[in-house]
């Protein structure tokens, strides 16, 4: 049996407009506090739109003032009653809401789409509204469900109109999008203003040499702490040409809380103290020679889902060849357990150095895994959370390590202008990072895409997650394997479902919801505030790991795409391999790995976008077709 969704799906909306309190699977709707009651009488049109201010409190607290209070339903399961707690601390609605359009009758999906729009609520007359795009419709309860076409501005409100005409009559609401960029911005002001490091116990906030060794004829292994039962694994790392590696480590302030989930306070607060003080992992590399005067110019570099600061050995190699030192830490929950270690041999001589991985034995069965701790529990009160707050430390623990490298407390590398790469994962919180912090001086971001929760839906290699949290939740709909055993009915970009599959619209909600919660965390959310030539977006065409439509929203949320370069893996002799990993694979991908990686050392060091095979076929700078993007552009299972 599925749980009652928290709002509409196949049974009415749940939201109160125009004074009309409406049914709830057939039950009286209470309504929130301070929102007006009365009884629901029919309509010649919609009888309720979603999302509504009415279904939230007064809240001086929080920066817009509201907190929202949606009515919980008998959440049968303890992952989806956590979702409600939490949406209900929230002190607004998603920026890229599910829009709900409850009709009385049949409607034609043309006529609803000319007819709806979303406007800023204060907007000048001149501003244009928002049109609505991936449409599906319930012809069960005539209900459409929707999308804006943009992006929405945190922290703002919103009238959602459907205008009269083609037998609709008027009707309308407004609603407050959550302030979704406060905390890390919260947590990056704590940096700024040295309290996370007074109230951490952070006396000496730069960089600590635990060892260093020249590169050229050093080999290098990563030995993983997998935890009591697991032991110690081997496993082989890059060597370079040459240059010097230093391995260390700083001390950062700590939000993340042994549950993986950092305190949500009202915004209109300064955010949570933190929780103690980390010792984190770096990895350094710098040039061959002696450095110019002021110390090497200095990128951080930040690795992807699954690996560790080991990346920036993989990663420095054109960068070092262009006198930019590398630096890189590891991500929150990554690295394997506390005892992993660098091993490097030299001259037949094997050294160790410790590698402070971040893994936790989140599950306690005595084994760290790759990932873990690197979002919640599956289970539990707080699986919705996901990986947001994991993230938004990530993203906390990047600016710490730029204040160290400024500390000027390595002599070797220069204290100002700080830029960054990342691939992947690092290309999604570093996106948060260049959006949320400007001691940042430019970023290059590879692969990236949000929000994190479509990510995972459309990627063959992610899906499975989803099935996990969606059987946890109960909602499985489907026998096919392919599908990951569930199907969603969810249209891209340009698309329209009429005719969704059982057990669709609910999951449909169920993913609304949870991107809604974990908005904060996600990259799209930090796009409009990278505002400047400060950055540069590289995307792989046909990417099967950050696919291609999630790319899109990132760059359309931001009005980025004249800051993007696309690489055609199709139209190279590596065309059938995903090229996901294209920046860090000279063998598989060498016309990527050549070009990306000359694009990135020419960015980071003169804010240049060059086009690396100077106007060829394989890439395309800036993108010139951007919708081209809104296609997976591989054969995907659930989209057959």
């Amino acid at each position: 049996m599925l749980p009652t969704p928290l709002r509409g799906t196949t049974v009415r909306t749940t939201a109160v407009v125009l004074g009309l309190t409406v049914a709830l699977g057939g039950g009286a709707l209470a309504a929130p506090a301070g929102a007006t009651s009365a009884t629901a009488t029919a309509l010649d049109g919609p009888v309720a739109l979603f999302p509504s201010d009415a279904l939230t409190v007064r809240d001086d607290r929080q920066l817009t003032g509201r907190r929202v209070a949606l009515p919980t339903g008998d959440c049968t399961t303890v992952t989806v009653c956590g979702l409600a707690t939490r949406l209900n601390q929230l002190d607004g609605f998603d920026l890229d809401p599910r829009l709900a359009l409850d009709f009385a009758g049949p409607v034609d999906l043309d006529h609803v789409v000319a007819a709806t729009t979303l406007r800023r609520v204060g907007a000048p007359a001149s501003e244009a509204s928002i049109g609505i795009d991936r449409l599906v419709l319930d012809r069960a309860t005539d209900t459409v469900y929707a999308h804006p076409v943009h992006q929405l501005q945190s922290g703002t409100t919103y009238r959602l109109r459907v205008s009269a005409g083609h037998g609709l009559p008027a009707a309308s609401t407004t609603f407050t999008t959550l302030s979704a960029t406060d905390g890390l911005l919260d947590l990056r002001r704590q940096l700024d203003s040295g309290t996370a490091y007074a109230k951490s116990g952070i006396d000496f906030r730069g960089l600590r040499v635990e060892a260093s060794v020249p590169a050229k004829g050093t080999t290098f292994s990563y030995v993983q702490d997998r935890g009591a039962q697991g032991g110690l694994v081997t496993v082989p790392a890059a060597s370079l040409a040459s240059g010097r590696v230093v391995f260390g480590s700083y001390l950062a302030p700590s939000w993340l809380r042994a549950d993986r989930t950092i305190e949500q306070l009202p915004t209109e607060q300064s955010g949570p103290a933190p929780v103690g003080a980390e010792r984190l992992p770096f990895v350094l590399v710098l040039p061959a020679g002696t450095p110019p005067a002021g110390g090497w110019p200095t990128a951080v570099y930040g690795h992807g889902f699954t690996r560790s600061a080991g990346d920036v050995l993989l990663a420095a190699a054109t960068n070092s060849a262009a006198g930019i030192a590398t630096i890189g830490t590891t991500v929150a929950g990554h690295g394997y357990g506390p005892r992993s270690t660098w091993s490097y041999t030299r001259g037949g001589v094997t050294s160790t150095a410790p590698a402070h991985g971040r893994g936790v034995d989140l599950d306690a069965n005595g084994t760290i895994t790759n990932t873990e701790g690197s979002s919640t529990l599956a289970t539990g009160a707080a699986a919705a959370i996901g990986s947001r707050d994991a993230l938004r430390e990530t993203a906390a623990d990047v600016m710490s390590l730029v204040r160290a490298v400024e500390s000027g407390s390595h002599a070797r590398l220069r204290p100002s202008g700080v830029t960054y790469f990342g691939q992947s994962f690092g290309g999604i919180y570093g996106t948060m990072v260049a959006g949320a912090d400007r001691h940042v001086a430019r970023a290059v971001l590879n692969v990236a895409g949000g929000p994190v929760t479509e990510i995972v839906r459309l990627s063959p290699g992610f899906r499975p997650l989803l099935t996990q949290s969606l059987q946890v939740a109960g909602l499985l709909n489907s026998t096919d394997a392919t599908k990951g055993y569930f199907q969603e009915s969810m249209p891209l970009r340009g698309q329209r479902v009429t005719d969704p599959v059982p057990g669709a619209l609910a999951i449909q909600d169920y993913l609304a919801d949870s991107t809604w919660l974990t908005r904060p965390g996600s990259p799209e959310t930090f796009a409009p505030r990278v505002r400047d030539a400060r950055a540069l977006f590289q995307v792989a065409y046909g990417d099967q790991t950050v696919p291609n439509p999630t790319s899109y929203t990132l760059l359309e949320a931001g009005r980025l795409f004249a800051r993007a370069s696309l690489y055609r893996n199709d139209l190279t002799a590596s065309a059938a391999k995903n090229p996901h990993g294209f920046l860090l694979n000279p063998v598989e991908f060498p016309e990527g790995f050549r070009g990306g990686q000359a694009q990135v050392a020419a960015f980071l060091g003169t804010g240049i976008t060059i086009d690396p095979d100077r106007g060829g076929d394989v890439w395309e700078v800036p993108v010139e077709r951007p919708n081209v993007l809104r296609r997976l552009n591989f054969d995907a299972p659930q989209f057959r």
